[in-house]
């Protein structure tokens, strides 16, 4: 039997259990290594499978100069890159308003008032039970019309309200979480309600709903694919507009997932990265 000190709580391990949680450790990463290999394998085999037996000539020389462009001796971006900006503004913009809608709509979900939490109620029920490609339709068909919205704000409005009504919940599960004592030393130090949330709670649940707010992001950025459906010439739309002049659609497809996935990959390195760093010890 061995004694170990944990945050002041003497642990007890029997010799045994810990000598064979040692020797169990360097199995799994073999493991799991071994599983991916496999499964790569399997992948490749009927990926060279699917190519060799389809009669398709295939033209991946031509792809480069949809990428990047060499004009007067300088490198600019092709059209796909072109659109992956416009990808990436829309993005940016719906991140930050769908943000700042969650955390509106949780605040009036906690709050006091009848009306804002029917209000936030009525927001997200509409929201989470339509389909965005409807969303879209109607902001950019009926209610840009009417304000004079251009397509551009059309879709950004459009993913941040889908997206605002996810980001809510996130935000009042990390509030609801912090502990009943926090919110009682605040009352205790005289502070209001707006200085409770602002100097005690957010900076506690903002720590703790991070990561997964990183990877709604993840969502938002294949989400925003759905804007081409308006004429908006993001990646997407960009991809249909290269197909439609010179029938690679393989070759630029391919592509066009191979840079949405570089995006959600690195995201989502991202949000583990923070969910290791910003984990809360329970």
């Amino acid at each position: 039997m061995e004694l170990e000190f944990r945050e002041g709580v003497v642990v007890k391990h029997p010799a045994s259990e810990r000598a064979a949680s040692h020797g169990s450790h360097p199995a799994g990463p073999a493991r799991a290594a071994a599983r991916w290999l496999v499964a790569a394998g399997i992948l490749g085999w009927l990926a060279w499978r699917g190519v060799t037996n389809l009669d398709y000539h295939w033209q991946w020389y031509r792809v480069p100069g949809f990428l990047v462009q060499i004009q007067d001796g300088r490198w600019t971006p092709g059209l796909l890159l072109q659109g992956l900006w416009v990808t990436f503004k829309i993005t940016g913009a719906s991140l930050a308003l769908s943000l700042a809608l969650g955390l509106i709509t949780a605040l009036l979900r906690l709050s006091g008032s009848v009306a804002g939490r029917l209000l936030a109620r009525i927001y997200m029920e509409l929201v989470r039970n339509t389909p965005l490609l409807i969303q879209i339709f109607f902001l950019y068909f009926v209610v840009a019309r009417i304000f004079a919205i251009s397509r551009f704000w059309s879709a950004v409005w459009a993913l941040s309200l889908f997206e605002g009504a996810y980001a809510s919940e996130i935000f009042r599960a990390g509030i609801v979480s912090i502990a009943r004592g926090q919110w009682e030393a605040a009352a205790s130090l005289g502070l209001t309600g707006f200085q409770t949330y602002t100097r005690v709670i957010l900076p506690q649940a903002v720590r703790r709903v991070l990561p997964p707010l990183t990877s709604q992001a993840v969502s938002l950025v294949k989400d925003s694919a759905l804007v081409s459906t308006i004429a908006v010439y993001d990646l997407t739309m960009r991809a249909q507009s290269v197909v439609s002049e010179t029938f690679l659609a393989f070759e630029i497809w391919f592509t066009v997932a191979a840079l949405y996935l570089a995006i959600t990959v690195t995201l989502s390195a991202v949000a583990q990265a923070m969910e290791a760093r910003l984990r809360v010890r329970t």
